[in-house]
């Protein structure tokens, strides 16, 4: 199951707005209200975490050529 973030869509500026995370399948089809008011919804697209673990370089370094014409820079 995945957490999606979901924020009202609020009717008139006086009302604020309300963040909430909720669990879904992602099979689910996305909130169109807030179980808790009744307002209308929509999905918030936020940036998600990687993390990386034992993931190693396997390039060697190669001294510069840069400079010198052998490159294809210059």
């Amino acid at each position: 199951m995945a957490t999606y973030i979901y924020e009202t869509v609020p009717d008139s500026p006086d009302v604020p707005v309300r963040r909430f995370e909720i669990k879904q399948s992602m099979k689910e089809a996305p909130l169109s209200y807030d179980p808790e008011t009744g307002q209308r919804v929509r999905r918030v697209i936020a940036g998600g975490l990687g993390i990386m673990v034992g993931a190693r370089s396997s390039v060697k370094s190669v001294k510069s050529t840069c400079g010198t014409g052998r490159c294809g820079c210059c």
